[in-house]
């Protein structure tokens, strides 16, 4: 967990710096097994959830695109593990990444792509929404997004946690010297 704890701290001063903000920092990784969660403030911490996108995709859903009953089953394991934390999280924190996955969510949704791009959580809901009708029968392709169980529950994901931490944006670095 030390090299874990290493390379978290190491892309939080990165994003710290490329932020050029003082303001308390929680870093959102939404990785294949798992999602990191880093926070500057009250105290630092380091928290792995135990949701990922393939991880979650593989464990909760059966169908690609996944049909609605078995999506909206999946919302409630994946509140349940962010709820856990929302103690542990500093509620004035600005919420930040360096996930490329997380720029592609915020591309999709027309933020403009540059070195720091920020993702309004209305912005992300049109995303979602696209999802939705891919879910209720529409073509991925016709929402000009991936028919991909992973996307879906990285989408989720960011969705809950989102919603459940009352982040009302994300920043997204993409210049970070620092690989995720």
């Amino acid at each position: 967990m030390s090299n874990l704890k290493e390379k978290y701290q190491t892309r939080m001063a990165i994003i710290r710096a490329q932020s050029q903000s003082g303001a308390a920092l929680t870093l959102l990784d939404i990785e294949a097994e798992y999602t990191m969660v880093a926070s500057t403030t009250p105290e630092a911490v380091l928290l792995e959830l135990e949701i990922g996108a393939e991880r979650s995709a593989r464990e909760l859903l059966r169908h690609t695109p996944p049909q609605r009953s078995e999506f909206e089953m999946a919302i409630e394991p994946i509140e349940d593990e962010i709820i856990r934390i929302h103690r542990l999280i500093e509620k004035n924190s600005v919420l930040v990444t360096d996930s490329p996955e997380l720029k592609a969510i915020a591309l999709l949704a027309g933020v403009p792509e540059g070195t720091e791009m920020l993702l309004h959580i209305d912005a992300m809901e049109r995303v979602f929404s696209r999802l939705a009708a891919v879910i209720q029968g529409k073509p991925a392709s016709a929402e000009g997004i991936p028919e991909d169980n992973a996307f879906a529950m990285r989408l989720l994901i960011l969705r809950e946690f989102m919603h459940h931490l009352q982040f009302d944006s994300i920043r997204i670095f993409t210049n970070s010297a620092v690989a995720p």
